[in-house]
């Protein structure tokens, strides 16, 4: 487990440090994790949110060397608005994903998009960005989000992943964009990979990549599972399912849980399992 204060640099391999924004939620864990890679000259995956002591404690971080790229995953609120002040400070393009402005009153106020995210350059699957020790590769995995993309150390067999998977708790996949077949595929793809290790957004280093994603995808099918038995006892409103399936859910998760379900549920119609439009569902006849 990484043990470090929020604003601390810590170094957690030769070519990766960590930073900690100061956002720690239900929905963030402890905060969000901002990755500075290289030795001489940087680049910084997911600058987080536009906290002036974060800004801070990432200049003290850089500590003068050059920033070739400022890296997001996607433009959740929480990841990528210092990209811009951080940019303005270093002089550093800003690289990576797609910009994306969703208008979304959804559970989550802290994970509303970055509407102010302006990026130099967007990275297709498979493009790379590098410096003189370090080459950052775009993986592009939707699904939490659709313009998601996780970055390949390759020089250390590390996959920065963003929110696609985490160190501790499952993704929300949240409809409209969110996309739970996207998000399936996302990591089956990731499964076909030979990561050494994944370096989340949240929470902590991943250590046995290719087990927890299976873990993961035998979640998603677990709760699939739990989804269509529910409808076979005609459980067919999203809160009824919710309140039978999170049993113990923080409540402030509530919605959040509620966003997924309809998730499975929009990725099961399309597959011609089951029926419903918004509050009540049943089987396909």
């Amino acid at each position: 487990m990484i043990e470090a204060p929020t604003g601390v640099a810590l170094a957690v391999e030769p070519l990766v440090t960590r930073v900690l924004a100061p956002n720690p939620s239900p929905f963030t864990y402890t905060g969000t994790q901002t990755y500075l890679i290289g030795t001489t000259t940087l680049a910084v995956i997911d600058p987080g949110p536009d906290e002036p002591a974060h800004l801070d404690a990432l200049l003290a971080a850089i500590a003068g060397r050059p920033v070739a790229a400022i890296l997001c995953t996607h433009t959740h609120r929480d990841h990528s608005p210092a990209a811009a002040p951080l940019k303005a400070a270093t002089g550093a393009p800003i690289i990576g994903c797609a910009p994306l402005t969703l208008e979304d009153a959804g559970p989550r106020a802290d994970a509303a998009f970055d509407t102010g995210y302006a990026p130099d350059r967007v990275l297709a699957d498979g493009e790379s960005v590098s410096g003189p020790d370090w080459t950052l590769t775009a993986i592009a995995t939707p699904g939490h989000t659709s313009n998601h993309l996780a970055f390949e150390l390759p020089e250390a067999g590390a996959l920065f992943t963003g929110d696609h998977v985490m160190g501790w708790s499952t993704t929300v996949v949240a409809p409209p964009d969110g996309d739970m077949a996207a998000y399936m595929a996302s990591l089956d793809k990731l499964m076909a990979r030979a990561d050494r290790i994944y370096y989340p957004a949240h929470g902590d280093p991943i250590e046995k990549p290719q087990r927890f994603v299976r873990g993961l995808i035998g979640h998603r099918k677990q709760r699939e599972g739990q989804i269509l038995r529910l409808l076979r006892e005609d459980v067919g409103a999203i809160p009824a399912m919710v309140a039978r399936m999170y049993v113990g859910l923080d409540p402030r998760l509530t919605g959040a849980a509620g966003r997924s379900v309809l998730a499975h549920l929009l990725d099961l119609r399309a597959r011609g399992l089951v029926q419903g439009d918004g509050y009540m569902w049943k089987l396909a006849a």
